[in-house]
């Protein structure tokens, strides 16, 4: 397969002194047309400058993605109610590099998994069910003249996120691979660490995304700095107290200033979990008889309970949650098979005044704060279930291979990328983390569920670099 090779990049300084120069020169140039305080000509150099150095080497711009999911906090209006960022529109960039690149060679080869075809359906899915939403849309339910955008942007999330998973496969190699993961935790890592101390938290604020504050992102740092702190011995030492550091501060923001978001604490619990599970065999059983004896007394459960906000919380958001629920889910069964199309539910749920307890809500604006019941209505039961097929699908690659591979980097990497695929299937339950919703979450959100999807495709890196058996696909 035709890899970019780390050492060309390193192998010769003289020679790539011109890009850390365009870098440089890009920084400094943004910094002093940002003073004349328009976005337009930053854009404008760093889209040039940027352009320039991806066409020479692609895989850089993954460095660039990770670094605006995080810490480039630039958002632009399009005249509707969605917003984009830069996070999001690096993607297609990166995508675009990447077919140019292609250009270049004679063949190219795709890393063949069974997690493919799913994905692939389900985009397939959700543009068969835009189609059909459209056709059979009901007169008596309105929508606006622009309503078509709106319902592209969601389609336009389902295929990013496909993007940012086929983005490291297929750009990088299991060297480039490390590089990307631990530029993420220096850097994502660092920022979480400065905001766990007292007095910096709201100043950095100004100077990072919204990524912070979405479980997601939360997800994958527990997952990555716990996979690489468990498994990989080979860790220099102040790699390790970094880590632990990294830990600690995730753990702190989850469970004390985030504590209210239950999706932060039990998608960083969940993904924690499963890590202990690889790593510790000898304990799995006695951690399952444990949680079964503390259910039958009748402790455990109630104790989560009472941590995730008791009758209060539940009264205030868990009940309504349901009462949405049932109303897209009504909604949704004018087609089942194929849903209601992309964006679609909250038209057909805004209808008719929805009543919760004594309230009656006259014009609500519904969201159902669940993923699953999101790409149900969204795409129908097609879509939900290529969707369902693609994550088992992940889950058994990624379960194989932390089951083959228990040491070093790529032992961390796959246990902790497993485990962080199970606390993100996890926190799809309490909202639309995965596939945000493009009237709630949206696209400010996408900046942390993208790093789900890119270092879930670190999985296929290490797949088709390690396992023998693994064959490519050469178009």
């Amino acid at each position: 397969m035709n890899r970019f090779n780390g050492r060309r990049f390193a192998g010769i300084p003289f020679r790539a002194l011109w890009k850390p120069a365009i870098v440089a020169v890009t920084l400094v140039l943004a910094a002093w047309v940002g003073l004349l305080g328009s976005q337009l000509p930053v854009l404008v150099i760093i889209a040039g400058l940027g352009g320039i150095i991806l066409l020479q080497q692609p895989v850089l711009g993954l460095f660039g993605l990770v670094a605006a999911t995080v810490a480039i906090p630039l958002q632009f209006n399009t005249g509707t109610e969605v917003s984009l960022n830069a996070a999001t529109l690096l993607v297609p960039a990166l995508a675009v590099g990447w077919a140019l690149s292609l250009v270049r060679r004679p063949e190219w080869s795709w890393p063949a998994s069974r997690v493919n075809p799913p994905l692939a359906g389900f985009l397939l899915a959700g543009l068969l069910s835009l189609l059909v939403g459209n056709v059979t849309w009901d007169p008596a339910v309105p929508r606006s003249g622009s309503f078509i955008m709106v319902q592209l942007a969601q389609w336009a999330i389902f295929a990013f996120a496909a993007i940012a998973f086929w983005l490291l496969p297929n750009l990088s190699d299991e060297r480039w691979l490390q590089r990307v993961m631990w530029f993420f935790l220096l850097l994502g890592g660092g920022i979480a660490i400065l905001r766990s101390v007292p007095g910096l938290g709201s100043l950095l604020d100004q100077l990072t995304t919204a990524a912070f504050i979405r479980a997601p992102l939360w997800v994958v740092m527990s997952g990555l700095a716990g996979g690489q702190l468990l498994f990989n011995q080979e860790l220099a030492s102040w790699k390790k107290l970094f880590l632990v550091a990294v830990l600690i501060a995730v753990l702190y923001q989850v469970f004390f200033p985030l504590r209210e978001a239950v999706s932060h604490w039990a998608g960083v619990a969940a993904t924690l979990g499963m890590l202990i599970w690889f790593r510790f065999p000898r304990v799995r059983w006695v951690i399952v008889a444990l949680a079964i004896v503390l259910a039958g007394m009748g402790i455990l459960f109630p104790t989560v309970y009472e941590f995730a906000g008791g009758e209060d919380e539940w009264a205030t958001s868990g009940a309504s949650r349901l009462t949405l629920i049932r109303r897209v889910l009504e909604v949704t069964m004018r087609n089942p098979i194929t849903g209601l199309g992309p964006a679609s539910y909250r038209n057909y749920a805004n209808v008719e005044p929805l009543r919760y307890g004594q309230a009656l809500w006259v014009n609500p604006r519904v969201n159902s704060h669940n993923n699953y019941v999101d790409i149900f209505a969204h795409t129908g039961l097609l879509g939900l279930g290529l969707f369902l097929w693609f994550a088992w699908e992940l889950l058994m690659l990624g379960w194989q291979l932390s089951a083959r591979y228990r040491e070093g980097f790529v032992g961390g990497y796959v246990s902790g990328m497993t485990a962080v695929w199970v606390g993100s299937l996890v926190i799809m339950l309490l909202a639309d983390w995965l596939l945000p919703f493009v009237y709630n979450i949206g696209f400010p959100g996408f900046q942390a569920s993208l790093l789900v999807w890119l270092f879930a495709g670190g999985l296929l890196v290490i797949a088709s670099s390690q396992d023998p058996h693994l064959q490519q696909e050469t178009v």
